[in-house]
């Protein structure tokens, strides 16, 4: 009876040891939810694909180097004269040009003083004379300018006799240029000439 017992005592250990160990067996193999309705499995999968591809250009555009007109210092001078300059920049070519021009005022007033100075006063008034608004104002004051060494009443004589002196005079010929006046003037047509053609061109 006792030796029953103890087999049966031994039977039911076995059975409660292979109950408790075996959930732990499934679990280590593994389970299948298909077959097994208290094994949870989960799968998850992450995939992740970067393409990165960047182009860049970079167009530095500056314009060119301005042309700089030259300066023509004719200040603290003795000289009658008077600069003018210009530039033209255009995308491709720049161009500057400088010139002095006679100031013949200038120096007609610097004549007359020297003359004066040299205590020949006719001669003096002379040279001023040859400015117009000064042979008017001249004439209007009753003290005309020289004529051939002639003054006074004679000289007014003499400028009434030969108009064609005076100056000014509108004679019907055509007036000449001299030699500054040709120079600007070829000067400026070639200035001119060259911007019309940078114009066409570009």
């Amino acid at each position: 009876m006792q030796k029953i017992l103890a087999y049966v005592l031994w039977g039911v250990a076995i059975v409660l040891v292979i109950i408790t160990i075996a959930p732990l067996l499934a679990n280590a193999e593994g389970c299948d939810s298909t077959t097994n309705s208290n094994c949870i499995e989960t799968n998850s999968s992450t995939s992740s694909t970067v393409d990165s591809n960047l182009t860049s250009t970079t167009t530095v555009k500056s314009p060119p180097p301005s042309a700089m007109s030259p300066t023509i210092n004719n200040s603290n001078s003795d000289l009658c004269t008077i600069g003018v300059s210009g530039a033209v920049q255009t995308q491709i070519l720049g161009i500057s040009a400088g010139v002095t021009t006679r100031d013949m005022n200038c120096e007609r007033l610097k004549n007359a003083k020297v003359l004066y100075d040299m205590g020949m006063k006719v001669a003096a008034v002379s040279v001023l004379c040859m400015d117009k608004r000064v042979f008017e104002s001249m004439l209007n004051a009753g003290t005309p300018c020289p004529f051939d060494g002639l003054v006074g009443n004679a000289a007014k004589e003499g400028w009434k006799n030969n108009p064609h002196l005076v100056p000014d005079a509108k004679t019907g010929k055509k007036e000449e240029w001299d030699e500054d006046a040709k120079s600007t003037a070829t000067g400026a047509s070639a200035i001119g000439g060259l911007l019309l053609a940078l114009l066409f061109i570009f």
